[in-house]
């Protein structure tokens, strides 16, 4: 009976233990690039637990020479005691925390479950038929033991069984999403990357087409090959005029092979940054392989390029496609926005377009200068379809803030900035100069930014100094990682008892909650922390 007992309290524990690695497994790209294998092993501290107490008392009962009969039931309790705990604590630690991307059950992830499930299994079968033989059914247990501790390998075994058949699967629908398109002869299709504010670009070039056009924008953040065979798959049909494919890539030739799969003929080039770093290698490969979306524009294509960004301005570009240049800053640009102004109703700003001497004002809800280059950016393309000045201007000031990406929100009493999709240098410095144009008591909420490689702690120290020229609080989410962001502040002169540190952002809505009275309370919460991040 007790070992029964024993088979359940492990399965739910194992149950618990699979759900969190999908979940990894599906962030981290089904291990493109090895990202699953890098993260699991970056957070090696996930394999310190009292399983390896249940494995070592388990070993040692296995290889003894002496009859444990005696103590079978005293093992047995023990480990079912172990695994009652720690199921408990998993689900537990799954309650808890804040995931911006839950696991998505599909028909891939079912495919894995039953993979899992029946490696799982054999032990357990050889376990039940052999019921007699006491010391095999021992081994079995230590078998069953072991694999839930390495539960994070066991999965990726199921992914690499699984593999050939998701390679079928997904040519299949790679060869059906390549026939739509060829079938579409008449179908403008853009391609949008760039290391930030790709999704922010698309959403808000689709608000500016619509006006005129049936565009579609890839859902959300598809930004893979994956995300694009889906979107043309389940959402294109012959009424859409335009095609908007967000792309993304951790590796340099990734863009180029998403514009081998869709064939842009135009391109937009947001901004050239560090994000990546670490699996791109290098700031030249990200700058490359960037640039890979607009060198694969066919001559009479045409690109969208940011005349404020060095990356952009100075690069040798490879081929002849037409480049509609925007900016702020730079005066020799197609289209200049001038005159910016941000208030808590949104921003305003006027619009040079080369040729013409006369500014057009254009209003948005959306904050952040980074959101006027993105705007510009729908203007320029906008303009070269044929939309005039009025309805871009119409357009513009119908356009929808982008959830969790400097979106203006009253919550409980205060205002809340939320930027707290992602994090990057340049993102990260226009957030605090939004919350420093905002009048009352400004607070800036945030963990701080990642996957910068080598300039991690670097970046973070700026951003601290950065925080310090406008915020009246710091709230840090995680001492650890926030730590080169705590000396900026500190280097800066910031007060320090007006830096407070917490372990979770839940705990930084009620320290906000104190500061509201008679001034109005501006909060910027700037990053969360990603699902695949541990402190």
């Amino acid at each position: 009976m007790i070992i029964y007992i024993l088979l359940l309290a492990i399965v739910i524990a194992c149950f618990f233990k699979t759900k969190v690695s999908l979940h990894m497994l599906q962030q981290n790209l089904y291990n493109e690039n090895n990202r699953y294998l890098k993260w699991v092993f970056k957070n090696s501290n996930t394999f310190l637990s009292l399983e390896i107490l249940a494995i070592i008392i388990s070993v040692l009962l296995v290889s003894s020479p002496i009859d444990i009969s005696s103590i079978e039931l005293v093992w047995l309790i023990l480990l079912v005691t172990i695994y009652v705990y720690r199921a408990y604590q998993i689900s537990n630690s799954i309650k808890k925390s804040q995931q911006k991307k839950p696991l998505v059950v599909t028909k891939r992830v079912r495919r894995l479950i039953f993979t899992t499930t029946v490696l799982y299994l054999i032990p357990i079968a050889v376990l039940f038929f052999n019921f007699e033989n006491t010391m095999l059914v021992y081994k079995m247990i230590l078998l069953v033991v072991s694999m839930v501790y390495l539960n994070f390998f066991i999965v990726f075994l199921a992914n690499i069984i699984n593999f050939p058949y998701e390679r079928g699967v997904y040519h299949y629908y790679k060869h059906k999403a390549q026939s739509t398109l060829k079938s579409m002869p008449n179908l403008k299709i853009i391609g949008i990357t760039g290391s930030y504010g790709k999704t922010s670009s698309k959403n808000i070039l689709s608000d500016i087409l619509n006006i005129k056009y049936n565009a579609l924008p890839t859902p959300r953040n598809l930004n893979t090959f994956n995300g694009l065979i889906m979107t043309v798959n389940n959402h294109m049909d012959k009424f859409t005029d335009i095609f908007i494919a967000e792309m993304g890539a951790y590796v340099r030739g990734e863009i180029g092979r998403l514009c081998k799969l869709v064939h842009p003929k135009y391109g937009i080039l947001t901004t050239i940054g560090t994000a990546h770093l670490e699996s791109f290698g290098s700031e030249e490969n990200i700058q490359h392989g960037k640039f890979e979306l607009i060198e694969s524009l066919p001559s009479d294509g045409v690109g969208v390029l940011n005349g404020d960004d060095p990356k952009q301005v100075n690069y040798d570009l490879k081929n002849d496609v037409k480049i509609l240049w925007i900016g702020i800053d730079n005066p020799d640009v197609d289209f200049r926005a001038v005159d910016i102004k941000c208030n808590n109703k949104g921003t305003t700003f006027k619009v040079q377009f080369k040729g013409d001497k006369k500014k057009y004002e254009f209003t948005t809800k959306l904050l952040g200068r980074h959101n006027v280059y993105n705007i510009l950016a729908g203007i320029a393309l906008g303009y070269e379809f044929g939309i005039t000045i009025e309805e871009l201007q119409k357009a513009v000031a119908g356009v929808r803030a982008v959830e969790h990406r400097l979106e203006l929100k009253k919550l409980n009493g205060f205002y809340m900035i939320d930027d707290a999709y992602n994090s990057n240098p340049v993102g990260a410095k226009s957030a605090v100069d939004v919350l420093g144009m905002m009048p009352g008591i400004k607070v800036v909420v945030t963990p701080g930014m990642i996957e910068l490689a080598d300039k991690e702690d670097e970046y973070n120290k700026i951003f601290g100094t950065q925080i310090a020229e406008v915020a009246d609080y710091a709230v840090l989410i995680g001492e650890k990682h926030t730590k080169p962001i705590y000396e900026g502040l500190i280097e800066s002169g910031f007060d320090k008892d007006k830096i407070i540190v917490y372990n979770d952002v839940r705990e930084a809505y009620n320290f906000i909650s104190t500061l509201i009275g008679k001034k109005e309370v501006y909060a910027l919460f700037e990053n969360d922390l990603p699902d695949t991040y541990n402190e």
